[in-house]
């Protein structure tokens, strides 16, 4: 079991690397998860700006997500673990860019402001993060990255049992759930577990302020939507 001190259905060493860098932020996740975005999310009242927004500034990050996939098809260190990359590759394509798609015409957001929007500081800050990631071409590096941006994810889409009714909604908690969903995320800690420098403290030190920063980004992306 893990030891941090929020819920969590992911399975982690209690004494392994992964639960020390989840524990060093939880307060922080927990307060994502319990976010008033999650919240209003969950019960269908969040406002169609809000969503709009939202929606907007996370579909900035697909092509460096991508590209972050494709980094780790080229630097894993072990087939399965490619394959497994290119596999979720395909499904981004098939599911979650149809979904983006749908919701923006549902929105009436038009082509030009999803593709080239204003990007806000904390969009800004987690693109360039995983920009460098694939740019230090280290395994760990994005495998730290993939792990908050997916886990965190997890965690909130399972967070709550009742649904919204509309499908915007329903939708975007959906892509996030489920037995297909999990499964990728304990992967991805799995290889996280796996191929942690444990033995090498400064390059631990240094995934462990990455680990930092990307949690912090995301709590700022969570926030940003209503500060606007």
């Amino acid at each position: 079991m893990t030891t941090t001190d929020f819920d969590t259905s992911i399975t982690v060493d209690a004494d392994g690397a992964v639960s020390a860098l989840v524990s060093s932020t939880s307060r922080q996740w927990a307060g994502a998860v319990d976010h008033r975005f999650v919240r209003e999310l969950f019960v269908g009242s969040i406002d169609d700006a809000v969503m709009r927004d939202y929606l907007v500034q996370d579909y900035q990050f697909f092509e460096s997500f991508l590209s972050m996939l494709g980094a780790c098809v080229a630097h894993a260190d072990e087939l399965e673990a490619k394959l497994r990359f290119a596999r979720q590759l395909g499904m981004l394509v098939a599911d979650e860019d149809t979904y983006f798609v749908d919701s923006f015409a549902e929105l009436g957001v038009d082509t030009a402001d999803y593709l080239h929007p204003e990007l806000t500081a904390p969009t800004v800050g987690f693109r360039d993060l995983m920009d460098s990631s694939v740019a230090s071409a280290s395994y760990p590096q994005l495998l730290v990255v993939l792990v908050v941006a997916e886990w965190l994810y997890l965690d909130w889409a399972e967070s709550r049992k009742d649904m919204p009714p509309r499908h915007i909604h329903r939708g975007w908690i959906d892509l996030h759930r489920g037995e297909a969903f999990h499964g990728w995320v304990q992967f991805l800690v799995d290889e996280l577990e796996r191929v942690f420098p444990s033995g090498d403290a400064e390059a631990a030190d240094s995934l462990t302020r990455v680990w930092r920063h990307a949690v912090d980004l995301e709590c700022a992306f969570f926030d940003n939507v209503y500060d606007n």
